[in-house]
């Protein structure tokens, strides 16, 4: 079975940037229900359907496919729940990781999360100094809820 391993923080500091260029993503979900996600993605000139399970800690199913890029425009304009999440995201090589960073636009502006994906649940990790605190487990940051939840109504 195909499957991510991810954990996710939220940023210490601004020490990040500058690192990476970033890259503009486009998605938005057809599913959002506890048991799975299904999201459209556009990233560049190319299209992805990903199909993900329920999370059990930092882990779960994970299928991704691409998909003409028409055909993912056409589903993220007229079938995907609103909002759509536009994030602009950075990929930064730490000591044979790679971290990525995702600043978000539109109703979830303000908002960035750093993922790092493993190879195993129980992998260590070497910290970048600009990672702060970790929110694996707290749905509210899941991309898939920014949808229900956006980060501008959030009382922080």
């Amino acid at each position: 079975m195909a499957q991510e391993i991810e954990r996710k923080f939220l940023p210490k500091n601004d020490a990040w940037r500058g690192l990476a260029v970033g890259t503009f993503y486009r998605q938005g979900y057809l599913s959002t229900t506890k048991e799975r996600t299904v999201r459209i993605r556009t990233i560049k000139d190319q299209g992805y359907l990903t199909v993900k399970g329920a999370a059990k800690g930092a882990v779960r199913a994970e299928y991704e496919y691409e998909i003409p890029i028409k055909d993912a425009n056409e589903m993220l304009d007229r079938l995907c729940e609103r909002p759509i999440i536009e994030k602009e995201r950075y990929e930064i090589d730490h000591k044979g990781l790679i971290w990525v960073v995702d600043e978000f636009h539109g109703e979830n502006k303000g908002l960035i999360l750093v993922e790092v994906e493993l190879s195993h649940e129980d992998q260590e990790i070497d910290m970048p100094p600009w990672v702060g605190k970790e929110v694996t487990g707290d749905p509210k940051y899941f991309n898939a809820n920014l949808i229900v939840s956006p980060f501008v109504r959030w009382s922080v």
